[in-house]
């Protein structure tokens, strides 16, 4: 089972949540390799062979980063082929702002998997702090049911943010992808 988590990160922000995936996804029986969008020329063959891919960007103004719209842009044979049909997909973004408009970055990351003839898996998680008695410790304190949203403080750098709460929820998707994926496997589907 191989999984490819493939992001941008223009302060090292996202990069933080990109690992946090990768650690989440690390399953048993599972590869999972981060590839930066810097590098996708010599990771095409890995993405075409996953299962499972994973897209993450940070949120600027209210979309994915130039460099991760660009990645989007050059999977256009590929999406002509349909070579990542019935792959799973999933998603994860980080701002400065609380809300800083991720969700509609992960529609679009969920739109651009769509367009690939996808699978999407959402972070599964009920809302954290949202209650009286919750905690900007809890996991999905942000809300995101789409994907893993992330906050990260703009005069903070990445060995500070994101906080704990949204790396564990971004480690949350990467398990949950990586367990969607095992199930989804030509293997479990014979079975």
């Amino acid at each position: 089972m191989k999984i490819a988590v493939i992001y941008h990160s223009g302060y090292g922000h996202t990069r933080v949540q990109a690992e946090a995936v990768a650690r989440g996804a690390s399953l048993p029986g599972v590869e999972v390799r981060l590839v930066a969008v810097e590098d996708i020329e010599a990771q095409w063959d890995f993405l075409d062979a996953a299962q499972a891919l994973i897209f993450g960007t940070p949120t600027y103004m209210a979309g994915p980063s130039a460099a991760f719209k660009a990645f989007m842009d050059a999977t256009s044979g590929r999406w002509a082929d349909q070579r990542w049909k019935d792959k799973i997909g999933a998603g994860f973004t980080n701002s400065a702002g609380m809300n800083g408009d991720k969700l509609a970055v992960l529609q679009m990351l969920s739109l651009f998997a769509m367009q690939h003839g996808m699978v999407w898996v959402g972070l599964g998680l009920l809302p954290g702090n949202h209650t009286s008695q919750g905690s900007p410790e809890d996991l999905n304190r942000l809300a995101g049911f789409l994907g893993a949203m992330a906050q990260s403080n703009a005069d903070v750098g990445p060995e500070q943010a994101p906080p704990r709460a949204d790396r564990e929820t971004a480690a949350h998707l990467g398990r949950r992808v990586a367990e969607a994926a095992l199930r989804w496997s030509p293997d479990a589907r014979a079975a």
